[in-house]
């Protein structure tokens, strides 16, 4: 089933646990490999009285190019170009209102506010996703090995995830701003793009 405008109001039902299975697929080349998180958790459709079901995230094809003209140059550079924000310079940081944060890119829901905290660090952070919104894969930009986490819609890099957070999960999805779009829980999703 792919995603589409009647699916816009996504929301998380399950992995309470935060348990992801991972499985590595070839996604471009014979060499470029990605951690793919894929979540036991379903998708609601979100209208109420409708039915909830399995709604799998179709990854898109489009070049970086094609979403140059719909996000600003900073935020381009953070999800296409992976750059990263510099710290404390994100309103985000400070939203805590209840809502669901999407890809500043194609607008597919990515974290509820319910997972939201201060982790101290200047980036809004989260102690998981919305379950198969994301994929993953390693870095060693840094030297050291970290996860790096995308969009599992448009591949634009959000940020990183690391062992360190609150329990009961233990982990901290540390994201760029610039990256997310905040839609109050008082408001519909927008239709995704793309």
């Amino acid at each position: 089933m792919r995603l589409d405008k009647a699916d816009a109001r996504v929301r998380q039902v399950g992995n309470a646990t935060g348990d992801l299975h991972e499985s590595t697929h070839r996604i471009a080349g014979p060499r470029c490999f990605c951690r793919i998180a894929v979540a036991s958790s379903l998708f609601p459709r979100g209208r109420a009285g409708s039915p909830a079901g399995t709604a799998a995230v179709t990854s898109l094809a489009h070049a970086p190019a094609f979403w140059r003209d719909m996000v600003s140059p900073a935020a381009f550079r953070v999800l296409f170009e992976s750059e990263t924000e510099r710290a404390g310079s994100s309103p985000l940081n400070e939203e805590k209102r209840d809502g669901t944060f999407v890809c500043a890119a194609c607008y597919l829901p990515l974290f509820e506010s319910a997972h939201k905290y201060e982790s101290g660090t200047g980036w809004p952070s989260f102690t998981q996703p919305i379950a198969g919104s994301m994929q993953t894969k390693r870095d060693f930009v840094m030297l050291i090995p970290r996860t790096e986490y995308h969009c599992a819609r448009c591949g634009g890099h959000q940020g990183h995830v690391f062992n360190d957070g609150p329990p009961p999960l233990g982990k901290r999805w540390c994201n760029n701003g610039l990256a997310l779009r905040f839609v109050p829980g008082s408001e519909p999703l927008p239709a995704l793009r793309g």
